[in-house]
């Protein structure tokens, strides 16, 4: 009887310590094995593994193993880096790990995070899931934010003030603000819905990658580090680049630039591309006689030296005023009929009869600029027209002071200065340029003498305004 006492007290001693032995649920079998390998568990697999192997690991790499279900993630509390990218995880619940500092997840089916805890997290990684929102506000110390390729219509960054690295490429973003992130260096945010970027509280930003969106407008002025700019396939019209004297690569193909000032003092990029712009008629650079040849496209026609040698003209029909009983709208060749500036008003078309006197505007407009003229009608049933005033400015508006005769009445035409002195001799329904002897005749008040075919004489003044 006496050798079954130390036996029990020994067996008491078992059961008392195997009571305070915790066990962590793992049911992933190659989550578990991924542990067994990294020497935290032996074998064999058993849905198990001991609490105190787990609970003051600082590191966990378990990437590209597999693994569904990360169950028992929960009692790594002591866990700073986790590393899980591609597995096939559609959950993963890191409430817990509150002590994380980095976190990489990106390549699995993870519809949803919750990363509100995790108040010391720097680096977040989490492309290539199915997020449809994501927030981040509680992680104000996060310098790195890559979530591309998910389903985020959305994204407030205001609170994550020290982010250096924001990378969310591929999403359905149409906005972002990030005036309130000084410190970024590299912005990634190409295959989006954005149809502007602000850029001009980022100083530091170095890289930027905005390609694929409707971004219509770009200021680079205040990125004076900026070195990449890739924005192709955007609407920009314009990109102005002098200021960005550290750029050595850019790529701005296929948008609607109609100039493209790459006159920054340092035209030896390593990548210049602005193919497939098909209206741009003006490159600024540096030296237009030796732009390198690895610029594409190549052999480039339109290369000046300043912006002030920049001219887009959209070509326009010049059509003289008219005076008469009605009058019908010819074709034309560049533009379209308008009773407005600027291609307002009612459209007018070739074929319509006028019948009653307005000025009547011409007006095309191409991606890049816009051009107008305009023409007066003066609807009268009068035998001769005489004008008032004209403006021999070359505008083709008002240039010629021209006497209508629509009855074939007039004989001649004659012009005096006020002096009394024979400037001009005219037959009916030829013009007037405002020039004597070749100079132009200044602004003033003006005479003539009309003698008609029956003798009779008509005395009047008009006016020359320059």
């Amino acid at each position: 009887m006496s050798c079954k006492k130390p036996i029990s007290v020994f067996c008491i001693l078992l059961l008392s310590m195997g009571a305070f032995s915790q066990n962590t649920l793992v049911p992933d079998d190659n989550f578990e094995q991924a542990l067994i390998d990294l020497g935290f568990d032996t074998g064999p697999l058993d849905d198990m593994v001991l609490t105190s192997n787990i609970n003051s690991i600082p590191d966990l790499d378990v990437q590209g193993l597999n693994i569904s279900d990360l169950t028992g993630i929960e009692d790594f509390t002591a866990l700073e880096v986790l590393n899980c990218e591609n597995n096939l995880l559609s959950v993963l619940d890191v409430t817990n790990n509150i002590n994380l500092t980095q976190l990489f997840c990106s390549a699995n089916n993870i519809s949803t995070i919750d990363i509100s805890t995790l108040l010391n997290l720097q680096i977040f990684w989490c492309s290539n899931n199915l997020l449809s929102t994501l927030d981040v506000s509680k992680n104000q110390p996060l310098i790195s934010l890559v979530c591309g390729n998910n389903l985020l219509k959305t994204l407030d960054v205001s609170q994550n003030i020290n982010l250096v690295v924001l990378a969310f490429e591929n999403n359905e973003i149409s906005s972002i603000d990030i005036t309130n992130n000084p410190k970024i260096n590299r912005l990634q945010c190409g295959k989006n819905r954005l149809s502007s970027l602000d850029i001009s509280q980022n100083p530091n930003v170095t890289y930027v990658s905005c390609e694929h969106n409707s971004i219509t407008t770009f200021d680079t002025s205040n990125n004076l580090v900026l070195s990449t700019l890739i924005c192709y396939s955007n609407l920009l019209s314009e990109l102005d680049l002098s200021k960005n004297t550290s750029l050595i690569a850019i790529d701005c193909s296929n948008n609607n630039l109609c100039r493209l000032n790459l006159k920054n003092g340092n035209n030896n990029f390593t990548m210049a591309n602005f193919k497939l712009n098909n209206f741009l008629k003006c490159v600024v650079v540096d030296n237009p006689s030796n732009t390198p040849n690895t610029w594409d496209p190549l052999n480039y026609q339109y290369y000046v030296s300043s912006k002030d040698l920049c001219f887009n003209t959209v070509p326009i029909d010049l059509l003289n005023d008219f005076v008469g009983i009605s009058y019908t709208l010819p074709p034309l060749l560049y533009g379209n009929y308008f009773t407005e500036s600027g291609g307002l008003g009612t459209p007018l078309f070739s074929g319509d009869v006028i019948n009653t006197s307005q000025t009547i505007y011409i007006y095309n407009e191409t991606v890049c600029d816009s051009n107008e003229s305009n023409f007066n009608i003066l609807i009268t049933t009068d035998d001769y027209f005489i004008p008032k005033y004209f403006t021999p400015n070359n505008d083709g508006n008002h240039d010629l002071w021209l006497v209508n005769d629509f009855s074939n009445q007039i004989k001649k035409i004659e012009i005096f200065d006020r002096y009394g002195k024979l400037i001009k001799y005219l037959q009916p329904n030829v013009g007037w340029n405002g020039t004597f002897n070749g100079k132009l005749m200044e602004t003033n008040d003006y005479w003539y003498v009309i003698t008609f075919n029956n003798g009779e004489i008509l005395k009047g003044h008009f006016s020359l305004k320059r």
